[in-house]
């Protein structure tokens, strides 16, 4: 499964980055994660950072270990996650043209356990429209927090 989905910000791309680079301040941001504990801190940058979120996805919550795996300053993040036979691919890509932002999320998720290849088969077109929904409410939560404090 592989989305993306993407929104205007009317801020700067350093504004927008200083919001979705800063995960322990993620729960009070975005509405779907309760939780964000910081596994393992880089000396420098993003690369390397690691860290368990909990959020409510699909009406439950699941909690998932992620770590940043590249990235460019105030450019881009990409993140791994590795659950359930699955490798989860996320990446962050803050733009800017004429003082508007456009921050987009990319998902991918690749089954590599037998289990996970059957309910990717089963339910995959179930879950991408649900997981687009959860990221587009992402993306609305983020540019409320930005533009609130960008004015």
């Amino acid at each position: 499964m592989q989305l993306s989905t993407s929104i205007e910000i009317n801020a700067s791309r350093e504004a927008v980055w200083k919001i979705v680079t800063d995960m322990e301040k993620a729960p009070e941001r975005i509405e779907a994660i309760e939780s964000v504990e910081i596994l393992e801190q880089p000396a420098n940058g993003l690369v390397g950072l690691k860290w368990k979120e909990t959020r409510t996805l699909f009406g439950k919550q699941a909690s998932e270990t992620m770590w940043v795996t590249e990235a460019e300053e105030n450019h881009f993040y990409k993140t791994r996650a590795e659950s359930h036979g699955a490798i989860y691919i996320s990446t962050i890509t803050v733009e800017e043209a004429n003082g508007v932002s456009t921050l987009t999320m990319s998902f991918s998720g690749k089954p590599v356990t037998f289990g996970a290849r059957v309910m990717s088969a089963l339910m995959g077109w179930m879950m991408k429209g649900a997981t687009k929904k959860a990221l587009a409410k992402d993306l609305e939560d983020i540019k409320r927090v930005v533009e609130s404090q960008s004015s």
